[in-house]
């Protein structure tokens, strides 16, 4: 069998701690994972992991052979890079976002990558839960988060503010809320997916954390637009889904002296090192179209009052 293919999978079982999640790291059988280990471990004459049903660990020849193919997997990817980027740059990167992030932002951004480089294939795996990167053979995740899982690499592309927002038709029959403690009387529309009924407005250095009344849940912003849009009541909406409607009136913004916490918008990847060429592009791509000071979509609607606190 492939010499150095063994030697790539022995390093992935080392390093995930498993031959399932190795298999999954290189997309192949676990069965197949299982051959290369046994032949690599006939080409050295020695067991290189302990087996056992709860969990496998480096034997001392494992110890010592690991390094060694740990730095022959690592220069074969290091001649490999270096060899496609001195030609055209082609290859399949599969890539997730939330729905809502993917129709507003990413899928042009990616289009537009694309066009740069027409030999590169993106599989746009869209989902409003956090995937994981190794079982779902991601290489980049585009998540709205201030936090980092342990394990992943994580660069910032741009920062996502969110405005509290409803229809001109719910404000005429409710009321405008006119000071924070009247969203308790509202109803109220929560993303379920990570969020708390607890709306938190910062004026100044002050921090008013308010309570609301959940009337209703769901787990996609885009499903909580469409219920604002339907007159269901308030909700908290980030501004590169909604910029538009506001600019247009569509929806109002509630509270405009108050702002949100922002959050993130995060490149999340497995390892700076040897990343494909393909998906460092990208990468840098996405840092390069989103970055700024102001993100675009914000920056886009300054001039109409939407962005002029967010532009300060």
């Amino acid at each position: 069998m492939d010499r150095l293919m063994s030697m790539r999978v022995f390093v992935q079982i080392a390093d995930r701690g498993s031959l399932s999640a190795a298999s999954a790291a290189l997309d192949i059988s676990r069965a197949m994972t299982s051959r290369y280990l046994e032949s690599l471990e006939e080409w050295l004459g020695v067991r290189l992991l302990h087996r056992t049903t709860r969990k496998l660990s480096l034997t001392d020849a494992g110890e010592q052979a690991l390094q060694r193919c740990r730095d022959m997997v690592e220069l074969s990817d290091e001649v490999k890079a270096n060899a496609s980027q001195a030609g055209e740059v082609q290859g399949r990167l599969r890539v997730t976002s939330s729905p809502s992030f993917a129709e507003a932002q990413l899928t042009a951004a990616v289009v537009e990558f694309q066009r740069l480089h027409p030999k590169v294939a993106v599989d746009l795996v869209t989902t409003d839960r956090t995937v994981d990167l190794v079982e779902d053979r991601i290489d980049l995740a585009v998540r709205i988060s201030n936090r980092v899982d342990e394990g992943l690499v994580a660069r910032r592309l741009a920062t996502c503010h969110s405005l509290l927002c409803a229809s001109p038709a719910y404000v005429e029959l409710a009321g405008e809320p006119k000071v924070p403690s009247d969203l308790k009387t509202h109803q109220c529309i929560v993303n379920s997916t990570g969020f708390e009924p607890t709306y938190h407005l910062k004026s100044g250095g002050d921090v008013i954390a308010v309570d609301v009344r959940a009337s209703l849940t769901a787990n996609e912003t885009s499903v909580v637009r469409a219920a604002v849009l339907a007159g269901a009541g308030i909700a908290m909406l980030p501004t590169y889904y909604v910029a538009d409607d506001i600019a247009t009136g569509t929806l109002c913004v509630i509270l405009p002296e108050f702002t949100l916490e922002p959050m993130g918008v995060q490149a999340v990847y497995l390892s700076r090192r040897h990343q494909p060429h393909p998906l460092r592009l990208l990468i840098e791509f996405l840092a390069e179209r989103f970055g700024g000071s102001v993100a675009p979509w914000d920056r886009a609607h300054g001039g109409l009052g939407l962005g002029k606190k967010l532009l300060a």
